[in-house]
């Protein structure tokens, strides 16, 4: 199946890289696409609960899907995020 889907708290290269990295170890993710200028996440993934999984995983690192709860906490772990990606991307 695939999917494009809006998420909060996009905002460079750094947090593509490390979205893209955490979708990557789950297992049945495959073909991710992501866009910084409109915050979203294409993909293709095996089931819905490997979808519900990624769902989860984007939101632990702080980019939740649009319409969800973006508190501080969410806020702060994607600037981490995207600090660890662009390190990485060096």
């Amino acid at each position: 199946m695939k999917r494009t889907f809006q998420i909060q708290n996009l905002k460079c290269s750094g947090c593509k890289n490390t979205i893209i990295d955490a979708l990557l170890k789950i297992s049945g993710v495959q073909n991710i696409a992501i866009s910084v200028e409109d915050s979203s996440v294409s993909l293709t993934y095996k089931n819905s609960e490997v979808f519900e999984n990624a769902c989860v995983k984007l939101s632990q690192i702080g980019y939740p899907l649009a319409g969800e709860e973006n508190n501080l906490l969410k806020k702060a772990s994607s600037y981490v995020s995207c600090a660890i990606g662009k390190i990485n991307n060096n």
